[in-house]
């Protein structure tokens, strides 16, 4: 409880803080995600880095700071799932495939252009993912992250990990505003993952050693967020996945 206090309070702080620099257009940064000023210019940094040219599969969030990384990533021609908000499906991530989508990415890489356009796929029907890109409310050098408080990106991440679709050679990276990186640590729950790279329009930092969840940590979620989540509420307390998923890659 402690740890979730001080979550709450680093939240409240980061926002504030945004909103004081007039970072984040409306609706504002409280809440949510924060569609930082300058998100484009981090996308376009992120796009230089090596770890980015070498990635052919890309599992983003659906939040509209990581909007232009999605769009880049398509537009390389890059496989992108995102996740479907709140998992709140049996298929909890749409395929963005840029062989269908082609010009017309902006049709698919928000939220809502991806339910009405983009299949749904289970895990099991998956590659495995070179990039992860989440988004976050703070972050500090070490890698540390904190979200919006929801919990859905470190049950996406402890999924894909069960799975063997993030490995150790899966690179974890989140795009922010400068104003979103403390110089001091943050609360972490044993759940928690942990960036591999910070990127904002001016800075890319290399965290120090990862830290990921093995699977599903059960006792950290209530009957109410199993239940909202079929691909959990479907197998409730054991491995989500019993037998090894195809790894091939595309291509």
């Amino acid at each position: 409880m402690e740890t979730e206090q001080e979550k709450r309070r680093v939240r409240d702080e980061v926002w504030g803080r945004l909103d004081r620099l007039g970072a984040v257009p409306p609706p504002g940064p409280y809440g949510r995600i924060p569609n930082f000023v300058g998100a484009e210019a981090a996308a376009r940094r992120l796009a230089d880095l090596p770890e980015w040219h070498r990635a052919r599969v890309v599992k983003s969030n659906p939040d509209k700071a990581q909007f232009a990384v999605r769009m880049r990533a398509l537009a390389e021609a890059k496989l992108v799932y995102m996740a479907v908000p709140k998992l709140a499906d049996a298929q909890p991530f749409y395929l963005l495939d840029p062989a269908i989508v082609g010009d017309d990415s902006a049709r698919v890489a928000t939220s809502a252009g991806a339910a009405a356009n983009a299949p749904k796929v289970g895990v099991d029907q998956m590659r495995p993912v070179d990039l992860v890109i989440c988004g976050s409310v703070a972050v500090n050098r070490d890698g540390v992250r904190v979200g919006k408080g929801a919990g859905y990106s470190d049950i996406e991440v402890a999924l894909l990990m069960e799975a063997g679709l993030i490995g150790p050679e899966t690179i974890l990276a989140t795009t922010v505003h400068a104003a979103q990186v403390l110089d001091r640590p943050l609360p972490e729950s044993p759940h928690d993952f942990r960036v591999d790279l910070i990127v904002t329009p001016d800075e890319v930092i290399r965290c120090g050693s990862s830290r990921r969840p093995g699977g599903i940590y059960w006792d950290a979620l209530d009957a109410g967020k199993i239940d909202a989540i079929p691909v959990l509420a479907l197998n409730p307390g054991r491995p989500i996945f019993l037998t090894p998923v195809d790894q091939r890659r595309p291509g």
